[in-house]
């Protein structure tokens, strides 16, 4: 701090009781007789000359003033750290109270140094009078500090001089923040308790002192743990009045965590930290835009409206858009109006709406070779800037308007008030809130306060205006010809994408008819509002323009000759394809069949490689073992006659005669099992009937369906007994078989019903 100062000086420093010019200070040093203190006067070194003055020679207050300015108290010099630059240099911040406190009392003592200055007192005498003219208020001292320190004690001011000779530091005392921390609701249960009142009031916002303290008591009991000065100690749960006390300063000490909990909204929109300059590499207009939409906050002769706002980054721009729904169209128009103003956009960011992220949307993005980015959800600020400007609409031009209604619930409730409840008993919305303007007027006064912005100075263009930014620029935009920017936003009902039928392209209910596009293709219909009676029927990427169709009933044509014209049209093109593709078949077919020229290629294409025999062994069981002695006996009757008559003679007669036995008895031991196995079946058939009925014997029909039965199971595949099947068959060559076989034939089915 600067010590010696000249009367230019002392005037340029404004200081309390000082003249504020050179000639003044010149004239109050001649009448207080400065220049008779050669302590605190002296010559000025250097060219000019004049007289320099010590501060300590100002009036109390300049110098406490002077002091303030240029002296730091309180902080002590901390030695330089080399070559460190991880130091942390350690700070003791103090309260704006605590402060206060410490510079009235440095005020106290500067102000003593200046009474005892020229007094012959001793120590002690110069104090108490000190103490006596400060208790008295017969001493110059601001009320400020008087407020702070009504009383004064010799003691006090010893101890005051001797710390302010250490710089001051321990003078900055606030009581307050040294028992901050360390009350009972702080320290109770290691700070559980405190949790856990900070987790009520995240939870409920509108608990009470007394419902928090109920609930504490129910979770801790009526006594809390505190730490002592020894060991822990048991108090009890404090009064209510404390709990208020409390809650008051948990609510303004966690404003920001409490409204993280409590209203993650808008702690994301007021609280929550926000990234500078992230869009600062966003220089040229059209290089990036940001959409969205809201609700005007204004109410209209036919209704509330949407209002879509269209931001350009790097100019601050807006293109505005009154919408009476949200949806994809209001989109689509709303791009169209800032293509036609600035050109096209290489980059188009916007949230997860379902009008921006609508099919139709992507695909005029996609036409258009723009490049659409989508915000993550429920994050407003990814596109912060289009946010503001519909804020900025909001409080500005809709405040204006007539119809408005308030920005929030409570804004519309005291617009309401402002008549009484008599004067709005039967009365409108519109009449209530003074509406005036249709949707096509108020998108006129959009669009004229739109206009009138880009003339203001912006701040997050450094001062200038948008208008002078998108001057200054020389990237040349890329402009779109109206026409077909319009046709691109044509769209029809449940989207564009269509195949086309025997009638045609169906739009709506209405059949169009398209001459040149032929049944079963995959097209992409676009329609004019204009005139409803023609589509534009595209390739399904919207490249190619494949043709236009005609519905009769909207175009005013007579559907009967539209028809005709259709099949004509159609007829030529196809006879045309069907001519060539007949002959083509025709000198195919020369070549000779297609299953012999087919076979024949893949006879040609297949290798010819042989397969070498693979070493094997002889698989053999009991029952291929009988199989194969079988077959010996077989081929030993086939084997040829010896050549001798005689031999070969006897031969025959002795193996007829074999045969002939071997048949009768075959024969015989069949009929036997047939007649033991027809008796065991008789004896199943009438096991459950009484002995009276036993002897009647089983009806020809009731055999017939037996058999029937055990036809079908053997035709259907199944295992069955081979005395049964020898039964079936022998059963089958009988009379009686083939009467019942033709009444079957005449009644059907049902003749096995028994």
């Amino acid at each position: 701090m600067k010590q010696w100062l000249t009367a230019q000086e002392l005037a340029a420093q404004a200081l309390p009781h000082l003249p504020s010019t050179k000639r003044g200070i010149n004239d109050l040093a001649i009448r207080e007789c400065w220049n008779e203190h050669p302590t605190f006067v002296r010559r000025r070194s250097g060219r000019g000359g004049g007289m320099e003055y010590h501060f300590h020679i100002l009036p109390t207050l300049a110098q406490i003033e002077y002091s303030r300015r240029h002296l730091k108290v309180g902080i002590p010099a901390l030695p330089p750290v080399a070559n460190d630059e991880t130091a942390v240099v350690p700070a003791n911040p103090i309260g704006a109270k605590a402060a206060k406190r410490r510079d009235a009392r440095l005020a106290i003592v500067q102000r003593f140094n200046s009474f005892r200055k020229g007094l012959t007192l001793g120590h002690y005498g110069a104090h108490d009078q000190f103490v006596r003219k400060y208790n008295n208020r017969s001493l110059a001292i601001d009320e400020w500090v008087v407020d702070l320190v009504p009383k004064l004690s010799q003691r006090s001011l010893e101890r005051w001089q001797a710390e302010a000779k250490n710089g001051g530091a321990k003078l900055a005392v606030d009581r307050a923040a040294a028992r901050k921390g360390k009350g009972v609701l702080d320290t109770a249960n290691g700070g559980a308790v405190r949790t856990t009142i900070l987790a009520l009031l995240a939870d409920n916002q509108h608990f009470t002192a007394e419902h928090i303290r109920d609930v504490v008591a129910s979770e801790y009991g009526n006594t809390l743990i505190v730490p002592g000065r020894d060991c822990e100690k048991a108090v009890p749960l404090p009064p209510i009045r404390t709990f208020q006390h409390f809650l008051k300063g948990l609510r303004s000490s966690h404003a920001v965590t409490l409204m993280r909990v409590q209203n993650p909204d808008r702690f994301r929109s007021t609280m929550a930290p926000r990234g500078l300059g992230t869009l600062s590499h966003v220089t040229e207009p059209n290089q990036l835009w940001q959409i969205d939409a809201s609700p005007v906050d204004a109410l209209c002769t036919d209704g509330r409206h949407a209002i879509y706002v269209c931001l350009d980054i790097a100019t601050r721009r807006m293109v505005l858009f009154i919408s009476k729904t949200p949806r994809a169209s209001a989109v689509a128009l709303l791009i169209r109006k800032a293509i036609l103003a600035w050109g096209v956009a290489d980059k188009i960011k916007t949230d997860n709406g379902s009008d921006f992220t609508a099919q139709d949307t992507k695909r005029l993005f996609a036409f258009l070779d723009i490049e659409i980015e989508l915000s993550d959800a429920y994050t407003p600020t990814q596109k912060a800037h289009v946010e503001r400007a519909i804020g900025d609409f909001q409080k500005d031009c809709a405040t204006m308007l007539p119809g408005f209604v308030g920005h929030s619930v409570a804004d519309r409730k005291a617009i309401e008030e402002r008549r009484s409840f008599a004067a709005r008993l039967g009365t409108s919305d519109e009449e209530v809130f003074g509406v005036a303007l249709s949707g096509d007027a108020l998108q006129a006064e959009v669009d004229r306060w739109a206009s009138l912005r880009e003339h203001e100075p912006h701040a997050g263009l450094k001062g200038e205006t948008p208008f002078a930014v998108a001057a200054r620029s020389t990237k040349p935009p890329r402009h779109v010809d109206e026409r077909a920017l319009d046709l691109l936003l044509m769209t029809v009902p449940q989207g564009g994408t269509r195949r086309v039928t025997s009638s045609g392209i169906r739009v709506d209910g209405n059949h169009y008819m398209t001459p040149s596009i032929l049944p079963g293709t995959e097209v992409l219909v676009r329609m004019d509002s204009a005139d409803l009676g023609v589509v534009y029927a595209f390739a399904p990427d919207g490249g190619d323009f494949l043709g236009a169709g005609i519905c009769p009933q909207l175009s005013g044509i007579d559907p009967a000759d539209a028809a005709r014209a259709l099949k004509a049209m159609q007829n030529e093109i196809t006879q045309k394809g069907a001519a060539a593709i007949k002959a083509e078949i025709r000198r195919l077919k020369k070549g000779g069949a297609w299953h012999e020229r087919i076979l024949g290629v893949r006879e040609a294409r297949a290798p010819n490689v042989v397969a070498m025999p693979k070493r094997g062994e002889t698989h053999v069981t009991p029952q291929i073992a009988a199989a194969l002695e079988a077959m010996d006996a077989a081929d030993d009757r086939r084997r040829p006659v010896p050549t001798d008559p005689r031999v070969a003679e006897e031969q025959r007669r002795l193996i007829a005669e074999m045969t002939a036995a071997d048949e009768r008895a075959l024969w015989e031991r069949g009929r036997e099992s047939s007649r033991r196995r027809e008796a065991e079946i008789e004896a199943e058939r009438t096991a459950h009937l009484p002995v009276t009925v036993r002897a009647l014997p089983e009806s020809p029909r009731a055999k017939y369906v037996r058999m029937e039965l055990l036809r079908r199971r053997i035709e259907a595949g199944e295992q069955v007994d081979v005395e049964d099947a020898i039964l079936l068959g022998r059963y089958q060559e009988t009379p009686e078989f083939k009467g019942q076989r033709d009444m079957h034939e005449v009644y059907g089915d049902e003749y096995l019903a028994l």
